[in-house]
């Protein structure tokens, strides 16, 4: 609170500091009179205001030098003294106006005085001020003629500050200083609005300065972004506020025509502007050359709040100024409609509350309409607009799109206006079609493949969303992702207000056209579509009545019938080499081909073809133009809805026989497809919607199974059905089954490959809807893959003689029990134990109510299938095609798994496939081997004693002989040897050979085969991963036989010396040396450890 309050008191306590600061000059005084000003009220201030400014106004005026501490001290001094009281009288005003200004002149330049930042800021802060501190209608009396001068210098002044300085405040304290001397101030202290000819007053003086302050600040608007974007919004305000006080219509159309003369001097009346039509004409010409300016540059500048600002620009000047800036309405007009589709919702919420302002109020610029400007804009880009996508980048294709579909979205219906003219909608669609060219140069495209037979619904990413993202793809003449969007809005827009049968005939003649317009017609037909349907488009007409879904259908179903035909669903993709007669022959090496790991294969000659073979290109193309009709097909389900279900009999077999193809990217847009048409018709999965039509697939199927030259995709609809549904389809496909087995049986030669894919898949599914749950673990045993305690379990009795005392009697018995069970197993068996066993195990019971031989029940519908398919590959394991070979040994270990459960079926077809199984296994290429080996596990764990000697007979020798052969070249291989497939079949034989050896129950001498080759992998010389296999195979000896395996190791390293049970036996000497290291040593010692 103050403490002098009365201006008696504070006149004494000031009139002191007053004198000393009139008399000396410096800072310190300055500081001290204004210590002092802290402690008087406002009032008394008031009453001394004058006085007070005496001795500063005398410091400003002394002459000579000052140093600028102390000015700049005097101005805050100064300031300080208006920010608490009321300038009363003009003169004062003019006056302080005057030397405030002068504080920054430079005599020698035009431009302001170079001197400290501070000193600037001050003056600033000190004009602005003063400004403020005008009683009463007092500045009204300060802009008069005569002022001119002084207010061009001082306006000049700020306007060089807010273009030349860097510092960002030094900008923004001058244009806001501009606003308060322009009258912009919307500050409480101005609050009185001005009347008709205050403001012709005012406008006429401020006139004199359009010139340089609208180019001034134009430089500033387009200057550097890194000047901030409040510099800017604050230069655009004064611009748009200027140029609209002194170009209003309102204004100009009171103007006289004849020019009053002013009570001034002639050097300042020349200054003064007359406001008559060619005035108006000449700088309303001016002023668009840089609204254009400004536009092109504000309308991208990032930062959203410049650009908002733009808006209230455009809106202001239209508006206030149609009449006088009628050239600058075409521009502003474009930048409003460009602005229209902003990235920042707050832009785009103004933009459309400006337009349907213009709407509503009807808006004319020009003696023209708003929607007649809009048309001929819309004519113009439309004939520009195939040259601006050909040469723009991607920002400036971006601004043009947003220009095209803000012009749509405000024409709405009018724009078939346009549309009819046939040369424009030529240009239109010559546009859209040239920038929505594909790149199809890439080599991934046909080169990624789908391999694995995933479920359509197996992305939950898909599944969740109820429209399917589109694919990810590239064109060639822009990268950036808003472009492709703006397209799609633009192609939407035309499908929901123009004339949809137009536009659809138009874009399919340039679908017929020319295969180069292909794929960019059918993505604008799928845009066409969905806008029409209205789902996801901004409709600013209400009155707007949208296509009936009648109209709707019919178009969809002839685009359809298109997509779906021969010529344009079934396109080349990619080279396969069934069908180009490549065929891979193996360089036959005799039996020991398998030891030896080499393999050689040659190609033979491709026959000649009449056609040339497609390039990388065409294919490419054609895969992206599946992809896109795919997609469409999604886009007709979603723009119909529940109504799409009428055209499924159309439309769903077409997507399951691509949703089956080898290529990536077309087997991902059917998945994404046949989601969006589960989203549209109500289905709950993709295992729905086939269970629900099933019936007429599998009728299309078995009808194009007998015409397959002309069908030659009908197998992949029935692999895709199997992937995805449940054991209620098999009903269902069951004949349909026995009619691909047929066929197979006729086209063995021709068509195998797509065939066994298909059995591939339906075996699969039949392990999957028919699991064997009596023997669930075995599949799981056969892949032991981590070492464990459990598998190194010993026989219970072993167990107690090792933790008892042994005494004689208990090792004589031992004996003879081990020599009786190795005559049993020799079959030296006398004819006094047979008769003793006969004895010991009377014949059973006949039951003599059984009068008949027993009568089998029918075997289930799945061992049936599993039956036939297993007969089918026993036949074609023997395929001089690798792909084709491989794929039945799949199909064959899945029919083992099958039949697992009734061995009356299974075993007899094993016997048969055995020969053709040991040829796999034995002289067959890599892959082939691998795999075949794979099939003898399952067959072993499922098989046990059946496959015993024939797998001691046929395959052991050659799988021990192959291990002991490729033993040495694995133990100098380096780290790249893992990645060979010689490595990976020791790898594959060492893993599987443990559990077969269980499985079968060998004898003794084979045992002894499969632990001498796989001993030598114990070696710490070998790869990690063949010694931790060679482990395993040892902990499934030791579950058989653990007292000769115990033996055999101890024998390569024995870690300690044993003590006789019995002072009547011999000590026991083995040959494993106790004590020293050897590379076994690691490797025996873990076993040693499973075993105690």
């Amino acid at each position: 609170m103050a403490v002098f309050d009365t201006p008696e008191e504070a006149f004494g306590v000031l009139r002191p500091v007053c004198v000393q600061l009139t008399k000396t000059q410096t800072v310190e005084n300055v500081e001290q009179l204004q210590a002092h000003l802290q402690a008087v009220s406002d009032s008394a201030l008031q009453e001394l205001q004058q006085y007070i400014l005496f001795p500063l106004r005398f410091t400003l005026k002394t002459p000579g030098p000052k140093r600028e501490r102390l000015i700049q001290s005097v101005v805050e001094c100064l300031t300080f003294v208006l920010s608490s009281t009321c300038v009363k009288e003009q003169e004062l005003l003019q006056e302080l106006f005057s030397e405030l200004s002068a504080c920054l002149y430079s005599p020698n330049s035009q431009k302001p005085a170079t001197v400290s930042e501070e000193l600037k800021l001050a003056v600033i802060r000190g004009l602005s001020t003063l400004m403020h501190s005008a009683y009463g209608d007092i500045i009204l009396t300060f802009y008069e003629p005569s002022i001119l001068p002084r207010l061009g210098f001082a306006v000049s002044l700020l306007l060089g500050l807010a273009e030349q300085e860097k510092s960002k405040q030094i900008k923004i304290a001058a244009l806001k200083c501009l606003q308060v001397l322009l009258f912009q101030c919307d500050c409480d202290d101005h609050p009185r609005s001005l009347d008709e000819p205050e403001q012709k007053q005012l406008g006429d003086l401020f006139a004199s300065f359009l010139p340089g302050i609208s180019t001034a600040l134009t430089r500033v608007i387009t200057g550097d972004f890194k000047q901030g974007h409040s510099v800017v919004v604050s230069s655009l305000n004064i611009f748009y506020k200027t140029v609209g006080f002194i170009m209003a219509d309102v204004q100009l159309g009171r103007i006289s025509k004849v020019k009053a003369k002013p009570a001034v001097e002639h050097r300042v009346a020349k200054l003064i502007v007359h406001r008559e039509a060619d005035w108006v004409k000449n700088t309303g010409d001016k002023l668009s050359i840089l609204i254009k300016k400004i536009i092109e540059c504000v309308s991208v500048h990032p930062h959203w709040k410049v650009r908002l600002e733009l808006i209230e620009l455009v809106e202001a000047l239209l508006f206030k100024c149609s009449q006088s800036l009628v050239e600058s309405a075409g521009p502003l007009l474009k930048a409003l409609v460009g602005l229209l589709n902003d990235e920042s919702p707050e832009v785009q919420a103004q933009c459309n509350k400006v337009l349907r302002r213009f709407a509503d109020e009807k808006v004319v610029v020009g003696n023209r309409a708003f929607a007649d400007i809009l048309s001929e804009s819309l004519h113009s880009l439309a004939t520009s607009l195939p040259r601006l996508m050909s040469s723009q980048d991607d920002q400036g294709k971006f601004s043009t799109l947003s220009l095209l579909l803000g012009y749509l979205k405000l024409l709405g219906p009018k724009v078939n206006f346009v549309l009819n003219s046939v040369a424009h909608l030529q240009r239109l669609s010559k546009a859209l079609i040239q920038v929505l060219e594909l790149d199809v140069a890439d080599i991934k495209i046909v080169e990624e493949r789908r391999w694995n037979s995933d479920h359509l619904s197996a992305s939950p990413k898909t599944a969740a969303q109820p429209r399917s993202q589109i694919q990810r793809r590239y064109f060639r003449f822009f990268t950036d992702e808003r472009v492709f969007l703006l397209l799609r809005q633009v192609c939407q827009l035309l499908g929901f207000y123009g004339n949809l049968y137009l536009l659809v005939d138009h874009f399919m003649e340039l679908y017929h056209e020319s295969v180069v317009y292909r794929k960019q017609a059918a993505m604008i037909l799928n845009e066409l579509v969905a806008g029409a349907a209205g789902l996801e488009v901004e409709n600013l007409h209400e009155k707007h009545i949208k296509t009936s879904s009648e109209d709707l259908r019919e178009i969809v179903t002839s685009i359809l019938e298109e997509y779906t035909s021969q010529e344009n669903w079934y396109l080349v993709t990619c080279i396969e080499a069934e069908e180009m007669g490549e065929e891979l022959t193996m360089k036959q090496l005799g039996p020991q081909a398998i030891t030896s790991g080499a393999y050689t294969c040659q190609l033979t000659s491709f026959p000649a073809f009449s056609k040339p073979s497609p390039t990388i290109c065409s294919m490419n193309s054609n895969i992206w133009q599946i992809c896109i009709q795919l997609e469409g097909i999604g886009h007709f389900a979603y723009a119909l809805g529940t109504d799409f279900r009428l055209l499924l009999m159309s439309a769903l077999y077409p997507v399951l026989e691509k949703a089956g193809d080898q290529t990536l990217l077309i087997s991902q847009a059917a998945a994404s497809t046949m989601m969006d048409i589960c989203h549209a018709c109500g289905y709950n999965s993709v295992q729905h919607l086939i269970n629900q039509n099933s019936d007429y697939l599998v009728n299309g199927i078995s009808l194009n199974l007998r015409h397959l030259s002309l069908h030659p995709h009908t197998p992949k609809v029935l692999e895709v059905m199997l992937q995805n549904s449940d054991a209620n389809l098999l009903p269902l496909v069951a004949d349909v089954v026995q009619d691909v087995l047929a066929t197979l049986d006729q086209f063995y030669d021709k068509r195998a490959t797509a065939f066994v894919s298909v059995l591939h898949a339906l075996l699969a599914a039949l392990a999957q809807w028919f699991p064997d749950t009596g023997d669930c673990g075995q599949l799981q045993e056969q892949n032991v893959g981590e070492k464990g305690s459990h598998l190194s379990q010993r026989p219970e009795a072993f167990e107690k003689g090792c933790a008892n005392t042994t005494t004689a009697e208990d090792i004589e018995q031992f004996l003879l029990n081990y020599l009786k069970e190795k005559d049993v197993a020799d079959g030296n068996i006398s004819d006094f134990d047979n008769e003793e066993e006969e004895q010991s195990n009377p014949p059973p019971k006949v039951d003599e109510n059984d009068t008949g031989p027993d009568v089998e029940p029918p075997l289930p519908v799945q061992i049936q299938i599993a039956t036939d398919v297993m007969e089918r590959c026993i036949h074609l394991l023997s395929d001089k095609n690798l792909k084709i070979r491989l794929k039945v040994l799949d199909v064959l270990d899945l029919c083992v798994v099958v039949l697992q459960s009734h061995k009356n079926q299974l075993l007899p077809l094993a016997h048969r496939a055995w020969p053709s199984l040991v040829r796999r296994l034995t002289n067959d290429d890599p892959l082939a081997v691998l795999r075949a080996f794979k099939v003898l596990r399952t067959l072993g764990g499922k098989c046990g004693d059946f496959l015993r000697s024939r797998f001691c007979k046929d395959v052991l020798p050659k799988l021990a002989g192959s291990l002991v052969t490729q033993a040495p070249v694995s133990a100098r291989a380096g780290p790249v040897y893992s990645h060979t497939l010689a490595f990976k079949l020791q790898l594959a034989v060492l893993q599987g050979l443990g559990p077969l050896c269980e499985s079968l129950d060998l004898g003794e001498g084979d045992l002894n085969k499969v632990a001498d080759a796989c001993l030598i992998y114990l070696s710490a010389k070998q790869p990690m991963k063949l010694q931790e296999a060679a482990r395993r195979v040892f902990l499934h000896l030791m579950k058989v036989d653990p007292d000769s395996t115990w033996f055999l190791l101890n024998e390569l390293y024995c870690p300690e010396q044993f003590t006789p049970p019995h002072p009547s036996l011999r000590p026991v000497q083995l040959r494993g040396a106790t004590g020293q290291q050897s590379p076994y040593t690691a490797n025996v010692l873990l076993l040693l450890q499973e075993l105690q």
